[in-house]
Order: structure tokens, then C-alpha cells, then sequence
């Protein structure tokens, strides 16, 4: 965080992905989504973008890189900020993302080190899409699913975080490629507290449990899940159901924590913008642990 003044200070952020979806368009909204979302995740709205994009020039068209940045575009129009140029490099695996300029107010804006003993744990998306992605590569991904999937993936956070800092949240992260345990875990250690997640309230994307099942996970999920393990305590939650909340996510929702006063405020008015939300759990007093129940 850079300050300006008293009520102005600026995010820097820049993220990259590889293409999720055969559609070019979708794929770039996908990309600018999973960018931005790091500065909603701040607190704060998103100024100016510069595209960030290795393509294949002897097997990819230039036509095709234009539908990428038409659906990054597109988002940004969403998001109500400017695009203006990036930068391109030779890359045999194609790549597209955004580096972000974005401003928040310094006396509101919300850290991994910001959660509270007592507070409820709010998340505005399901979780699922490392699996969903996985099932896309191995070609046994429901249509349905791939379709749900995109919606999520698309969906930027601006309404999310506007909710949150609205409701006095102080601590927040968006989950992405760590997974909820990941990225919550990492925000219970910044912020001094123990979490309690009741991973039935967890919601998970129609049809990911069953692809989980028969094995369908990607390798970065059970990553997740083992750099968690020192500080994880599963009870009587199954491996499975433990293995979802590790998934790893791109473009996935925010989590952060409110007063117990404010949850379902939050949770109507985050269901009213469109949002698959649920209160999933608790913080308390501790030093980072993260308890299943």
C-alpha cells in the first residue's frame, strides 16, 4: 500500500493464469477476474490494468489473443476500470492476466491480518473449481458444471467487498490457488486467531463431490491440503470433505469476518447481488489453528 493522503492510498497487484476453457472471450474474462480480485480482496476498487500475456505466435492467431483481450476488456467495463496496452512475450504455453493499479481508503482497508476473536466467517463463492478444472482437462466435467463453474469464475468481487467493508470488516482474503484452508489458514496465522469452519456450511459447486470421489482432483489441491496439516484439526470430517476445502480455486470468492450482528445482513444482501454465499465458521482467540466440525 502506497498512501496518498489521509483518505487515499494505492494496491499494486498482477496475476496470470493458463487457459482454463477452449473459448478464447471466456478465458479472458476469466484471467481479469482472477487479477482484480486481489484489490477487492484490499478493500479497495480497481484504476488501470495493463495486460500481462505469453501466446504461442506459430501455433496461436493474433485473432484469438484479440478474443482474449475483448473478455478481459469486457471485465474491466464490469469493473469500471481502463486497460490501457500491456505487454506480450514469446511463451509455447499461452498465458494472460493483468497487472492492477487499484485505490483504497487507508482507515478501510482489509488485510490477512485483520480477522478478530468472536467474529463469523462469511464466503461469497462455492468452492470446486480446481476439481471442475481437472474434469474440463480429463473430459468427464458435466456441461452443467463447466457452465456454473464459468459463472463463478467471472463474477467479479466488487459487490462482495463493497458488503464486507459496508458491514465493518476488517480482515479479508480472496481464495484462490491455496484453497479456503490455504488462504484462511494464512489469514488465522497473520491474524493471531483460531478459525472454526463447520465444512457442512461450506458450499461446493454441484457435482464436484461425486468427480472427487472417483479421484477426479488436481495435484495442487492435495498440496494445499499438506501444507496445512501442523495446523489443521480434522475431528470426525472425513478426508474427502477436508480434501474439497483445500481445492484450489481461480477467480474463487472472498472470506472475511464480521460481527455476529452483522451475518445475515451480509448474507441477504450478498445473496440479493447474486452471490452463492454462506457463514462458514468462527474466529477466536488463538495463534492460527484451523478447526473442522
Amino acid at each position: 500500500m502506497w498512501k496518498l493522503d489521509d483518505d487515499r492510498a494505492l494496491v499494486v497487484t498482477a496475476d496470470f493464469i493458463t487457459p482454463l476453457v477452449d473459448d478464447a472471450h471466456t478465458w479472458g474474462r476469466i484471467a481479469a477476474a482472477n487479477a482484480v480480485s486481489d484489490v477487492y480482496a484490499m478493500g479497495g476498487r480497481p484504476l488501470l490494468a495493463l495486460n500481462l500475456v505469453g501466446w504461442n505466435r506459430d501455433e496461436l492467431s493474433p485473432d484469438l489473443l484479440g478474443d482474449v483481450l475483448l473478455g478481459a476488456q469486457s471485465i474491466a467495463e464490469e469493473g469500471g476500470f481502463i486497460i490501457a496496452g500491456g505487454h506480450t512475450v514469446d511463451d509455447p504455453e499461452p498465458k494472460f492476466g493483468l497487472a492492477v493499479v487499484g485505490e483504497v481508503d487507508p482507515s478501510k482497508m482489509l488485510t490477512n491480518a485483520g480477522l478478530k476473536p468472536g467474529q463469523t466467517l462469511i464466503l461469497t463463492k462455492p468452492l470446486g473449481i480446481g476439481i471442475t478444472s481437472t474434469a474440463v482437462k480429463t473430459g468427464s466435467a458435466p456441461d452443467s458444471l463447466v457452465a456454473e463453474a464459468v459463472v463463478q469464475m467471472t463474477k467479479l468481487n466488487d459487490k462482495a467487498c463493497g458488503i464486507a467493508v459496508a458491514a465493518g470488516a476488517t480482515g479479508a482474503t480472496d481464495v484462490t490457488g491455496f484453497g479456503l484452508l490455504g488462504h484462511l489458514g494464512r489469514a488465522a496465522k497473520e491474524s493471531g486467531v483460531d478459525v472454526a469452519i463447520e465444512s457442512a456450511s461450506v458450499p461446493i459447486l454441484s457435482g464436484v463431490r461425486e468427480l472427487a470421489e472417483e479421484g477426479v482432483v488436481p495435484g495442487g489441491s492435495a498440496r494445499n491440503l499438506e501444507s496445512v496439516l501442523d495446523q489443521l484439526d480434522q475431528g470426525t470430517v472425513s478426508d474427502l470433505d477436508t480434501l474439497l476445502l483445500a481445492d484450489a480455486q481461480t477467480s474463487g470468492g472472498l472470506v472475511f469476518g464480521v460481527d455476529p450482528s452483522e451475518a445475515d445482513a451480509v448474507l441477504l444482501a450478498l445473496t440479493e447481488s447474486g452471490h452463492t454465499c454462506a457463514a462458514i465458521g468462527s474466529a477466536s482467540t488463538g495463534s492460527g489453528r484451523l478447526g473442522l466440525r
